[in-house]
This record gives structure tokens, sequence and C-alpha cells, in this order.
């Protein structure tokens, strides 16, 4: 009976002691923030204040529209002689909505004391991607031959830097083929052709200084 009356007399002090044990205080406790991952809780979703990086990149392009910008050659690989690396380039922002941003392409043509007004990029917004199209014009505004080719954006890319996939270009040769567009606000605005991972054709237009006269619309858009 003594070891009874013993073991009874702790387990009462232990009990005496957890009692001690302060209340939670709510304002310096507080409840867990409940796991987003929690089945049952609304999955969150992008909104204005949290875009993705194609709504950014998008919304970079609109924000340069009603401008034009000079360029030049930066990148192009042996053989190609579609310029000469010392004429005149300018990308002009020339119509944009919240769906569409239509950037004219100008390429001086120094011999010739002319302008090639033939090509324009257009960007179209969807739900989850980008597209890159480009309107090639003959100088009368008909279509030319070769006119609407282009793609999709790869992934998300970034606010900076978005690829876009050609998909034919890609299964002939094997590789990653497309082209990389890349804008830096108040810097620059860069064009180009990639192969696998790197650049094989590259133009670049300098954003810090737009142009005092605005070019001509491109052949076909007058």
């Amino acid at each position: 009976m003594s070891r009874f009356f013993f073991c009874l007399l702790i387990s009462l002090l232990l009990l005496s002691c957890n009692d001690d044990r302060p209340e939670p205080d709510p304002a310096t406790d507080p409840e867990p923030l409940a796991d987003p991952q929690e089945p049952g809780l609304p999955e969150y979703e992008a909104t204005a204040e949290s875009p993705d990086a194609r709504d950014l990149f998008f919304q970079r392009l609109i924000e340069h529209c009603g401008e034009a910008y000079p360029g030049g050659l930066t990148l192009e690989p042996e053989g190609d002689e579609m310029l000469t690396g010392t004429e005149l380039l300018i990308a002009h922002f020339r119509e944009c909505d919240e769906r569409q941003v239509w950037i004219p392409f100008h390429i001086e043509l120094e011999e010739e004391q002319d302008w090639d007004r033939s090509r324009t990029w257009i960007f179209t917004r969807h739900e989850n991607r980008l597209e890159l199209r480009h309107d090639h014009r003959k100088r009368d505004g008909s279509d030319d031959d070769v006119t609407m080719y282009g793609g999709f954006s790869v992934g998300e890319g970034t606010a900076v830097r978005q690829e876009f996939q050609s998909v034919a270009r890609t299964e002939e040769s094997g590789y990653f083929r497309g082209w990389r567009i890349e804008i830096v606000p108040g810097e620059r605005y860069t064009y180009g052709t990639i192969r696998d991972t790197s650049w094989s054709w590259r133009v670049d237009f300098d954003l810090s200084e737009p142009l005092d006269e605005l070019p001509p619309p491109p052949w076909g858009h007058e």
C-alpha cells in the first residue's frame, strides 16, 4: 500500500506542475497561418499585383508605343548579306492595344538612298503564352511570298527575355531554333534568331533616345 500512495503522490505533483503553465496570449502567440497547399483552400492565382513574366514583358513593349528608336546590326552569320552593318535600322512601336503590339522594322538602303519598309513584327498576347509573327509586304503593299511566319513563346521566360520557337526549323535541325526578344526599358530592345541557346543573328535598338521624327507607315499599312 505504501508503494501505491507514493506513486499517487508523484502523479499529483506532476499534474500540479503542468497546471502552472500560462495560458496562450493571442497577442503574442497568434494562430498559425493556414497552409496554402492544404486541400480545400482556394488556389493562388496571378493578379494585377503579381502578373507573370509574359504579362510584364508585353507591358514593357506597350510602354514604348508611339516612339521609334535607332539601331544597328550586332551579329550575323558568315555569308549573310541581308545587312551591311553600317545602315541605320529603326524599330517603330507603332500600334498597341491590350492584345497586340505592331513594330515595323525599317532598313536603310544606303546605296539606293531609300528605305526597305517591308517588315513588321507582330506580338500577340494570349491567355497563357505570347505569339510572334512576321508580316512581310512588297512595295505595292501586297503580301510577300513568305509572310506571317513565326511561333509561340516557350515557357514563362522573364520580363526581359522571351523566346519563340519555330517548330518547322526545330524539327528540321533536331535542336531548338527560333527567335529571342529582349527589352530593357530605357536601355535597349533586341531582336534576333537563335540556334540551340546561342544567338545566330541579332539587331539592337537604343531605347534611351527616341527619334525626333517618326518613319512613315510600313508597306501595306498606309
